[in-house]
């Protein structure tokens, strides 16, 4: 059988709200760098039943996007992650 070649693709795209504000620090070469707690939920069919279920990711950003970040969002604040 001839071994099936996939495509290194891995994109991720997460919807949500953040749990926290931003954490904006600085390296000791001063790049910006922020963590964000994304909360989001999902559905999905178990046993025949809709269940929901929120699930929590971190993610970290760096540089202007970290500085945006920083200025712009807050605890709370509907978030749009692509990565």
């Amino acid at each position: 059988m001839k071994e099936l070649k996939f495509p290194r693709i891995n994109t991720i795209i997460l919807s949500g709200r953040l749990t926290r504000d931003v954490d904006l620090r600085y390296t000791s070469t001063g790049k910006a760098v922020a963590k964000l707690s994304i909360a989001f939920d999902r559905s999905f069919k178990k046993a025949g039943e809709w269940v929901q279920e929120s699930s929590f990711v971190d993610v970290t950003v760096w540089e202007n996007t970290a500085k945006k970040c920083a200025e712009e969002l807050s605890k709370g604040s509907p978030i749009l992650v692509e990565g």
